[in-house]
């Protein structure tokens, strides 16, 4: 059987898997679950967008015991962005249950907030190894009743040069604990990691979404001089005339220097891009994953690792700004695109020098590299290449008790607004991001500054 029913849970947790829609395990979810519920140790082969989150969020949810005001569960991640989508997803399980504390414990955030939230013990944190790592030497953080610790993309925090921080954690936490260690791949670092913090782990192997959805995704490499690289891009992503303004692309470099340099030239040319990587402030990073998940942005220039915060469902285009460092990070990079039953298109921009890289993917792949030629144009004028939304942020979140339906109220009420122009809404913990088709924006900003949300004034803004 593959619905949740099937599995022993607790009724709050199938309704709140009834509430979120979700009736059916993901293949991640089937075969990882039962293992998790039992207490045994588990190493998954899981990527971003495979369920792998439900995976272990049931099985921490399961063993929660609310009423121990301790930290039972530890989680964690690479980067700030998937600590804090982790976190939603929590959340939303937790739902059913009452008085269940989820903190998010991440670098570059303020130390004093986290502390004063820790003057009372949460139930689960979620976190990166660095900040986590602080609080548990610092004291302001107990692990001593901690029963599962899950390692969350652990191929990406082992690259990112958390494994000795890693050690330390476990070796501040509860002796006997569950360990859940799930990872996109399994190279030998992966492997070693396993033997070092498991007991006799089950092994969970399934067809990545990559894979699955291979045939759904056309490749192209496509040989072009450096100096031409820029050109070869905005030729790429430059629509015709009529075309689709919902068309987003996501362009992987592999430096953050580049990044920067990629996004201002797109942005120069006239296309709507953002650059996201790890060396922005943590606010920068959450509104340009909102805005680019909101369609507020066509273009998001990324490094990999900084990517990995990002979940978009429908997304047509991937480009390989640089060739791969290796063939498992190009394989991730392709396998953003093509999902959810879509069809999708990678392309991978190659120098001469570059052709190494590009032999490797192809000797690992098995399969000879799909060659496309590009005919440059004439270099053209600045063209408008505006993305079909903007986004208005609201200074008040879930701390001022803030949903989205108050959002969508007073835009449709007061403000008079059709609900057909208002898109995607997310509410944080001190402010809210709302979507609004382009040509309504203007309009909507200048009702919600002058009505009110919930019988209250809020400071509002345009993002871009």
């Amino acid at each position: 059987m593959d619905t949740f029913d099937a599995l022993s849970l607790r009724e709050e947790l199938l309704s709140s898997l009834a509430t979120l829609g979700y009736a059916r395990m993901t293949p991640v979810q089937a075969q990882s679950l039962p293992a998790v519920l039992a207490g045994r140790d588990v190493i998954a082969q899981a990527q971003t967008g495979s369920g792998k989150t439900a995976a272990f969020g049931l099985g921490v949810l399961q063993a929660l015991d609310v009423s121990l005001v301790r930290m039972q569960a530890l989680v964690l991640c690479p980067t700030r962005e998937l600590a804090d989508q982790v976190s939603k997803v929590l959340r939303k399980l937790a739902a059913a249950i009452p008085n269940v504390k989820v903190l998010t414990l991440c670098g570059g955030m303020p130390l004093g907030p986290q502390l004063a939230s820790l003057s009372h013990d949460p139930h689960i944190v979620v976190g990166t190894p660095g900040r986590v790592q602080e609080h548990l030497k610092r004291g302001s953080l107990h692990a001593g009743a901690v029963r599962t610790l899950v390692l969350d993309e652990a191929d990406r925090m082992l690259d990112m040069g958390f494994a000795d921080a890693i050690d330390d954690i476990v070796k501040r936490i509860a002796k006997h604990h569950q360990t859940l260690l799930f990872s996109a791949t399994w190279p030998a670092a992966i492997r070693e990691a396993s033997t070092r913090l498991q007991h006799d782990p089950v092994q969970v192997t399934v067809q990545t979404d990559e894979v699955a959805a291979a045939p759904a995704i056309e490749q192209r490499f496509i040989e072009v001089e450096p100096t031409r690289k820029a050109d070869a891009l905005a030729q790429l992503l430059t629509r015709p005339r009529g075309g689709d303004d919902s068309l987003q692309a996501l362009v992987f470099c592999n430096m953050r220097r580049d990044v920067d340099a990629v996004a201002h030239e797109l942005d120069q040319r006239g296309f709507s891009a953002l650059a996201l990587h790890g060396d922005m402030e943590q606010r920068d990073r959450e509104e340009v994953l909102v805005r680019f998940a909101n369609r507020s942005c066509n273009v998001l220039v990324a490094t990999d690792v900084a990517a990995r915060g990002l979940d978009i469902a429908a997304l047509p285009l991937v480009v390989s700004y640089d060739v791969a460092h290796d063939p498992d990070t190009h394989t991730h990079r392709i396998g953003r695109t093509g999902r959810a039953g879509e069809t999708g298109l990678a392309i991978t921009l190659c120098t001469p020098r570059e052709r190494p890289k590009a032999a490797n993917i192809e000797q690992i792949s098995g399969e000879p590299l799909a060659w496309h030629p590009l005919k440059l144009a004439a270099a053209a004028g600045k063209t408008l290449q505006l993305a079909p939304m903007r986004t208005l942020v609201i200074d008040a979140g879930r701390r001022d008790k803030l949903r989205p339906g108050d959002i969508v109220g007073a835009l449709t009420g007061e403000a008079g607004m059709d609900g057909a122009d208002l898109g995607k809404i997310d509410v944080y913990a001190t402010r809210a991001y709302v979507a609004i088709a382009r040509d309504q924006a203007k309009q909507a900003l200048s009702r919600l500054r002058s009505g009110r949300i919930k019988g209250r004034s809020f400071r509002v803004r345009a993002l871009d």
